[in-house]
């Protein structure tokens, strides 16, 4: 199956292209996207795989679902558009890089800034229906991106992994722990932030300790 996505990940990900269950689900999604709204735009299913391309893999950043609200996602976890309003975990994960790192709170959501450094930005779901948080969930997607983070955890040296909440730290099974960095925190939403899960985790002066340590060059946060 000749799916659309940057070439350094075809090598990797081939393999899953041709099994049943993405025939399923690029069926399904097709069949989604031509009777209901759905996010984000099909040209941007894959972003998080073009911005990141596999040989320049330093850090993943895992989230569950695209945002399902008009023109916030654009393909990466936890990214909106440049001009669109932050979301309330946006809002807090650039409230705790304001703290750790002292660097200003930025204007833009847009995460591709990030993406074109070596973040992948991984949602466990590439795809949502309008309005309807966690529609596309359980049709083959999270197979998928298990298989994604299976296969940087096997063919990638020292990549820092980010499992922010219950959801993602779950996947933490699908990573070697002795090649990697695995950092874990609370989720970034308002109600496990004020919780005290969030605020003061430092992940990302963690993590450009680690890829300084490692002879990487540093994410600019």
């Amino acid at each position: 199956m000749n799916v659309q996505i940057n070439s350094t990940w075809k090598t990797y990900l081939q393999d899953e292209f041709e099994k049943p269950y993405f025939h399923n689900l690029v069926q399904f999604v097709k069949e989604e996207y031509s009777t209901h709204a759905c996010y984000p735009k099909g040209r941007r299913i894959f972003a998080a795989f073009d911005h990141c391309t596999f040989d320049n893999i330093k850090v993943v950043i895992i989230g569950q679902d695209p945002y399902h609200g008009v023109n916030q996602a654009n393909g990466l976890c936890f990214s909106v558009y440049d001009t669109i309003p932050h979301p309330p975990s946006l809002v807090n994960i650039f409230r705790e890089i304001e703290q750790d790192l002292g660097i200003p709170y930025p204007q833009s959501g847009n995460l591709e800034r990030w993406a074109d450094q070596g973040v992948l930005l991984l949602n466990a779901t590439l795809t949502v229906r309008a309005g309807e948080a966690g529609s596309h969930q359980n049709k083959g997607w999270e197979t998928f991106t298990d298989a994604v983070i299976k296969s940087v955890s096997q063919h990638c040296e020292k990549v820092v992994f980010l499992l922010w909440g219950g959801y993602a730290k779950k996947k933490s099974i699908l990573i070697d722990s002795n090649k990697h960095c695995i950092l874990t925190a609370g989720h970034p939403s308002p109600l496990s932030a004020n919780r005290g899960f969030w605020f003061g985790n430092k992940h990302f002066s963690k993590t450009n300790d680690y890829l300084l340590s490692v002879g990487k060059k540093p994410i600019q946060w």
